[in-house]
This record gives structure tokens, sequence and C-alpha cells, in this order.
């Protein structure tokens, strides 16, 4: 018999929910059981925003800089920044991301020039502060940034997901709705998820070659 020929199996909310309920024991059987189960998916997908980077949640964005202008107000969606350049005149150059009492402790914020150091203040509408000052209304900071999951709105809504997180996907809701409905299963269900998500999180990594620099400085004549 021949093959399917196709690639393109997906779960939409409901299927994910249905699935869910049934590793549980149970069945979807009113609207409220279907709601019930949306929010606890929009919750999970929240804590895995707390467990790391998911690579397909890596956006690019810009930022057009302005001459003076320390702070800049960034997107409720955007969960973290990742990597950070400067781009003047086509060359890109690295800004090191410091911590909020590096850029506390600075003592001159209002000193110009072509920003160097980035400091991501995790508000719940974030903003990015650079220093120094920048010197011109011409350069143009980009990053990579980790954007928030998509919701699950709609029971006919696709996850924000690639296909290979629905294994984990289906434990961690039926986890979720074990804790509410089931809770007999509890640990059973918990055990699944951590061993699908970890599994699946192991798998979403970039695959580069490892690149160790040696420190000979205790070598270094003084």
């Amino acid at each position: 018999m021949a093959t399917s020929g196709s690639r393109d199996f997906t779960l939409d909310v409901a299927e994910i929910v249905e699935e869910a309920y049934e590793r549980c024991g149970m069945e979807v059987r009113t609207g409220y059981d279907s709601r019930t189960a949306r929010r606890s998916l929009n919750l999970m997908f929240a804590d895995w925003a707390n467990r790391g980077v998911n690579l397909w949640t890596v956006k690019s964005g810009t930022i057009n800089l302005v001459a003076g202008t320390t702070e800049y107000t960034l997107t409720e969606d955007v969960v973290d920044i990742l990597e950070v350049v400067i781009r003047r005149d086509g060359t890109d150059f690295q800004a090191d991301r410091i911590s909020r009492s590096e850029y506390q402790n600075i003592p001159n914020k209002s000193t110009t020039g072509r920003p160097s150091q980035v400091y991501f203040n995790r508000q719940t509408a974030p903003k990015v502060n650079v220093w120094p000052a920048p010197e011109n209304s011409t350069d143009v900071i980009r990053y990579y940034y980790v954007q928030r999951i998509e919701d699950a709105d709609a029971a006919v809504n696709n996850v924000d997901a690639p296909f290979r997180f629905l294994p984990c996907m289906v434990a961690g809701l039926a986890y979720y709705m074990a804790v509410k409905r089931a809770p007999d299963r509890v640990q059973l269900l918990k055990a699944i998820y951590e061993e699908e998500f970890q599994r699946a999180a192991d798998e979403d990594e970039d695959r580069v070659a490892l690149k160790l620099t040696p420190s000979i400085s205790y070598m270094r004549v003084t």
C-alpha cells in the first residue's frame, strides 16, 4: 500500500483538548470543559516561557535610535532579548547586555557616543536602555528576542508551536487537567509530561560546533 505522501499532520486546540481529556479518563462534554482546558493551555504556554528559550519563538527586531535618547519601549510580546548589535553605516558592532545594577552605577548616563551597552528592563511593557547615549539618529539597534507564544483563543485555532512539540503539549495539558479533574492520575501524567518536554527541549537547540578558547594568561611574564 502506498504511503500518504503528506507531512502536514497537526492538531488544533479542540483536538489537543480532546486528547488531553482522554488521557485523564474523561470526555469533553460542556462548553466549560473546553474553556477551562484552553485556560490551562495558555497557562502552560506561560510556563514554557519560564523554562528557557524555545527556538521557534526567537524573532529579530530593530530600534531606530534617536540622538540623546537612552530609553526605548518595546512591545509587550517581548519576553527577553538575546544578541544585540549596533548597526552604523552598514557595519554591525557588538553591544554587551548589562544588569540593572551595572547600568545604575554608570556615573554619567548622558555621555554620548556609539552605544556599546544595553540594559533590558523586564517590565510589563519592557524597555531597553543604552549607553552611551546615541550621538546621532541614524544608528540602529538590531537584536534577536524571545517572543511570547500566541494564545489558544478558540477551539479551531492551530497552536503556535512546531509539530515536534505536540506530544509534550498534549501531555502537559493532560497533567494540568488532572490536577483539576483527575487527581489520581496527577503523578503519572506529570512524569510523562516532564519526560516529553525534556525530550522536545533537548532537540530544540542549535547544532553548531563547540569552540573552546583556552586561557593562557597564567603563562604571561609580568
